[in-house]
């Protein structure tokens, strides 16, 4: 269960294909992580509140957290291409992960609680990168559509069966259990890291020669990436479906709010859980799909079903509808969720993957930031039903992007088949 000492790379497995352990312990991974992070959610703002602390306060920890996770992606993701050891990135990322969960539960003060909020924030970037590189390490090209589709599905089943671990340990126990209950469950994720075998994960690609070192490096590889046409038109195509997407729901409950104040916190718990088991029923096939049919047609279905959906929550405030509308969520975020580091993984393998995963990611970051704001003045200046057409209309424009100006991306080589 330990790395080897050696410091040169693990050499990359001789089999045709990962062992059944290396396989488990990558699904189990995947289920502890998102168990970890679910932690982390809502429960944040609900454990502040009850330790008194004002909705500024909580605002200012929230955004400068969310600030940090936002333009540290790129930062990040060169910092583990340049350390190449995953397993041991990732070990080092889930302990700071667990120690951020026990400062915030122990000593709800301010300097702390923002500093265990940065340092959560910078070890979720960490680790979110090193999981993808992993399971690109572990399963090379030719098996990754279908193994981010299997991490899609894990993880949301764990963000699932948490939230309600989590929710039943908030009201019978403590607010400050369900911190200590996602600092426990970083024993369990540890122990499924080490179950992946280190010699079969290839290594990452060496750097190219005359790149430097360090920070030289990072500018070399962001000189690459933006020569790089395919990524570009993908991060605007994500930046304009999470401008889109990001405050669709958000509004939603307001609506449902105005309309039914006592009914409202259950519609919306069943608005987040809908998407959540159809991405777990819908990911391994979207995995399969993508490369048996192609990259291109899935996004397209995708940002399609996230036209619909504003225009459905445009067109409807009824509660109940509104909760199966969120089914389009589902679809969409089942997408995504594969299709995104998917994508990545075909344009940008190599010496600046992770680079690349944190451009798009920041990308992501900046359309979702900005959504909010956009859509809460539409709705207070010309009410939701033209927000939700505006986010409709946005989300238009990503698809259009896809269908005209963005690329096939599967590898068609008989080794990638």
């Amino acid at each position: 269960m330990h790395e080897p000492r050696s410091r040169l790379p693990d050499p990359p497995h001789d089999g045709t294909s990962p062992s059944r352990r290396s396989r488990r312990g990558l699904d189990w991974f995947v289920f502890c992580v998102a168990d970890i992070q679910t932690g982390f959610g809502p429960f944040v703002a609900v454990f502040l509140t009850t330790q008194k602390w004002t909705q500024l306060d909580i605002g200012l920890v929230l955004t400068i957290s969310g600030l940090v996770s936002l333009f540290g992606q790129i930062p990040f993701g060169a910092l583990v291409d340049a350390l190449g050891a995953l397993r041991r990135t990732a070990m080092v990322a889930l302990i700071a992960i667990g120690i951020s969960a026990v400062l915030f539960a122990a000593w709800p003060i301010f300097p702390v609680v923002l500093a265990s909020r940065v340092l959560h924030a910078a070890a979720s970037s960490v680790l979110g990168l090193c999981l993808v590189s992993l399971s690109l390490g572990l399963v090379g090209a030719g098996g990754i559509s279908a193994r981010l589709g299997r991490n899609a599905a894990f993880a949301s089943a764990g963000t699932g069966v948490a939230a309600l671990t989590m929710g039943a340990v908030g009201y019978y126990v403590s607010n400050h259990a369900v911190f200590f209950l996602a600092a426990a469950l970083v024993i369990p994720a540890l122990h499924a890291l080490f179950s992946i075998d280190g010699r079969e994960i290839a290594p990452p690609a060496p750097p190219q020669p005359g790149e430097g070192r360090g920070w030289r490096t990072t500018l070399s590889g962001l000189r690459h990436l933006a020569a790089n046409r395919p990524l570009l038109i993908f991060c605007g195509c994500v930046v304009t479906f999470h401008l889109a997407n990001a405050a669709m729901l958000p509004l939603a409950a307001s609506m449902l709010t105005l309309r039914s104040s006592e009914a409202a916190t259950l519609m919306v718990a069943a608005a987040m859980v809908v998407p959540q088991f159809t991405v777990t029923l819908l990911s391994p096939f979207v995995g399969q799909g993508a490369q048996s049919w192609g990259r291109k047609p899935l996004l397209i279905v995708g940002f399609a079903a996230l036209v619909l959906r504003g225009v459905c929550f445009a067109l409807t405030s009824e509660p109940y509808i509104l909760v199966a509308i969120q089914v389009l969520d589902g679809i969409s975020a089942a997408v995504l969720g594969v299709l995104v580091p998917l994508t990545v993984a075909d344009v940008a393998r190599g010496p600046h993957f992770n680079l690349a995963q944190g451009t798009v990611g920041c990308a992501m970051g900046i359309g979702a930031s900005i959504s909010t704001v956009l859509s809460g003045y539409m709705a207070d200046t010309w009410g939701s039903y033209t927000a939700f057409m505006g986010m409709a209309a946005v989300a238009m424009l990503g698809l259009g992007g896809v269908a005209m100006l963005m690329p096939e991306t599967r590898d068609r080589t008989p080794e990638a088949a």
